[in-house]
């Protein structure tokens, strides 16, 4: 059957890199993109309004927590997960994959699928290919993804290389069983770390008809440098296949610039969310955590470059104040700037990519985001 989505890019000067737009059935999503995570039908401490008002185009949930909570069922009776969650944009659902690994002390993986136990009230569960298939397409989201086996990167290969081969064969009983028209379907490369495992999964995966390429597997216990030279791996593998590429689980400001010289389109992560919940704030002047005692008495705005309601109406005073006296407001105000600040990067980052101005965008980024932490004490950067 025809691709629900419509993917179209085209190369940059800069790496890999590339500009694009992915037409969905709920919207246009400008590449490179970032993904916020709302799990269980919300990113936390967000109101759609407010996503709306920080330029998000595409969220992400997820399968197992919302088969347990509310139930997928009951989520199509009321309409399926856009009016359910009341997001009329994209919504791309994570498959379960990464709740088997997160989770894998309650659960047991075999060839067919896995036995787990609910984390809410220790019911059994059984999560298969199928299953997975079914969930997604009871909830109605855009983008379904494959079901796959997340394994520790660092892992011996040989069993990195039996979790990548059940990636494989669950990915073709997904293809299998997807039925829904209006909804995309990515399969999702593993292998780990290993050069050949990485190159033996991209062959696998894009030799299937799917409507995108996930790269799974990252950000798990790997170093930098490691999750760069796979990333390189799998962009020389897939240097010619024109399908979406999805970087999953990979979300700090400077995670993002690696992604997309590697030639990733989207990419998820819970950071900015989480982050700001512990009072972190991703800013011009690089990380500010208003849990400080310095921010009590500063009345300047949580950051001066930023358009989000938290810097237009309230200062670092305030938000240190609502930490401490541990009111909820402190969440929203946090999360919201975060998400804020991360969509207005990307957008600067396609703006860079477009009229070459990359390389100063880059520079002034990791200087604030660098190996060394907290830059706060400089000035703003210019333009930001």
């Amino acid at each position: 059957m025809p691709s629900p989505v419509a993917f179209t890019s085209r190369p940059s000067a800069v790496g890999r890199a590339r500009l694009g737009s992915l037409t969905t059935p709920h919207g246009v999503i400008e590449t490179p993109q970032f993904m916020p995570v709302g799990t269980q039908a919300t990113v936390k401490a967000l109101s759609p309004g407010d996503l709306r008002a920080a330029g998000v185009q595409v969220l992400l949930a997820n399968t197992y927590h919302l088969s347990l909570r509310p139930g997928h069922e009951r989520i199509a009776c009321l309409g399926g997960l856009h009016r359910f969650m009341g997001w009329d944009g994209p919504i791309l659902t994570d498959s379960g994959g990464f709740q088997v690994f997160s989770l894998a002390h309650l659960g047991k993986v075999d060839d067919d699928g896995v036995t787990f136990a609910s984390h809410l009230d220790g019911s059994p569960q059984r999560l298969t290919p199928e299953r997975a298939v079914e969930i997604q397409e009871a909830l109605g989201s855009d983008i379904a993804m494959a079901f796959d086996q997340l394994v520790d990167a660092t892992l011996p290969p040989a069993e990195v290389a039996v979790a990548m081969q059940r990636t494989h064969h669950w990915a073709e009983r997904c293809l299998a069983a997807h039925t829904r028209a209006d909804q995309a379907l990515f399969g999702i490369i593993q292998g780990g770390v290993e050069a050949d495992l990485r190159r033996e999964s991209v062959a696998a995966i894009a030799a299937l008809p799917f409507d995108g390429i996930a790269i799974g597997g990252l950000s798990v216990g790997e170093s930098k440098a490691q999750m760069a030279h796979a990333l390189e791996v799998v962009a020389e593998a897939l240097e010619d296949d024109p399908r979406v590429r999805y970087l999953m689980g990979v979300g700090s400001p400077a995670d993002f610039f690696t992604a997309v010289e590697h030639g990733i389109d989207l990419f998820d992560c819970v950071l900015p969310t989480r982050v700001a919940r512990t009072g972190q704030l991703w800013t011009s002047r690089g990380r500010l955590n208003m849990r400080n005692a310095r921010f009590l008495d500063d009345p300047d705005p949580p950051d001066s470059e930023c358009r989000c309601e938290t810097c237009r109406n309230h200062s670092r005073a305030y938000l240190a104040h609502l930490f401490r006296a541990e009111e909820l407001l402190a969440y929203r105000l946090s999360s919201l700037h975060n998400v804020t600040y991360t969509q207005d990067l990307m957008r600067r980052i396609r703006q860079a990519l477009d009229d070459g101005s990359y390389g100063t965008l880059r520079e002034a980024v990791m200087a604030e985001y660098g190996v060394s932490g907290t830059r706060s004490d400089k000035p703003p950067v210019t333009g930001r």
